[in-house]
Parts: structure tokens; sequence; C-alpha cells
């Protein structure tokens, strides 16, 4: 029988046995607590993604962490400054959580919706003005 994506990460959490698990959920309960549209995906042969008009983070429980990865993270406010790594890159920026940290469910929510907010001024514009250069095109020919 094959699964859903949200069945997927329910068994992945299930199967992190030590705090790994634990911080799994709760940066999963703060994703869908964040907007009642974002929706669950399994990529990348084992990774859950939350999305909403585009994606919003990915999450991996590493040996010693676990690492939540947002997609546009340098074009996105960080006020409490949560990112702890990818600070360098152009497009992404991570949160590492290591063994004994805490997920401060507010802080990340706000950077969750932040996130939200990016997708729905950047991606959907993007989206809507290919699909006009496609249909201009497709007519022209």
């Amino acid at each position: 029988m094959t699964m859903n994506p949200s069945e997927r990460i329910d068994q992945m959490i299930a199967e992190l046995t030590d705090w790994r698990g634990k911080t799994f959920a709760s940066i999963r309960k703060v994703m869908l607590d964040a907007d009642p549209e974002v929706i669950e995906e399994w990529k990348w042969m084992g990774s859950p993604v939350w999305s909403r008009d585009g994606m919003i983070a990915v999450a991996n429980a590493h040996k010693g962490k676990v690492k939540v990865t947002f997609m546009h993270g340098a074009g996105i406010p960080d006020p409490d400054q949560l990112f702890n790594d990818g600070l360098d890159g152009n497009a992404r920026r991570a949160i590492d959580f290591f063994e004994g940290d805490k997920v401060d469910a507010h802080k990340l929510k706000r950077l969750v919706k932040a996130a939200i907010d990016y997708n729905l001024s950047h991606l959907k514009k993007n989206a809507t003005a290919s699909t006009r250069t496609k249909t201009a095109k497709s007519k022209a020919a």
C-alpha cells in the first residue's frame, strides 16, 4: 500500500525515537499551524517538504541535528535571527536544531508566514508572468 506524504512523515517521525523525533514533530506542527493552506509533500527520496504557492521549507534529520532549509530564506526577513546556516547563500537559509535546542513556535511561525508572503508576492507573480509569456508565444506562432 502506498502512503501519502503526511503518512510518510508520520512514519519518519515515529522512527526517530530520540530527541530528533520530538524536534521534528514540533517543527511540523508549526509549519501546518502557520497557514491552513500549507501542504505536505514527500520529495527527493525521503524529505518532508511544506509548500504554499511554492516551496516554504524542507526538513531532514541528520545524525546530530534536524535541519530546516527555507528555499527562499535569503529573501525573507528574519528579525529573530533564527537562521544559523547557509547565511552566505543567494537563496536558501537554514536552521540547524541540535539536541537540547527548543523550537520557539511563535518565532518559527513568524518566519514561516514570512516565507509564505514571499511566495505569494514573488513566485505567484512570476508564475503568472511566465504563463502569459508562453500564451503570447503560442498565439504568435
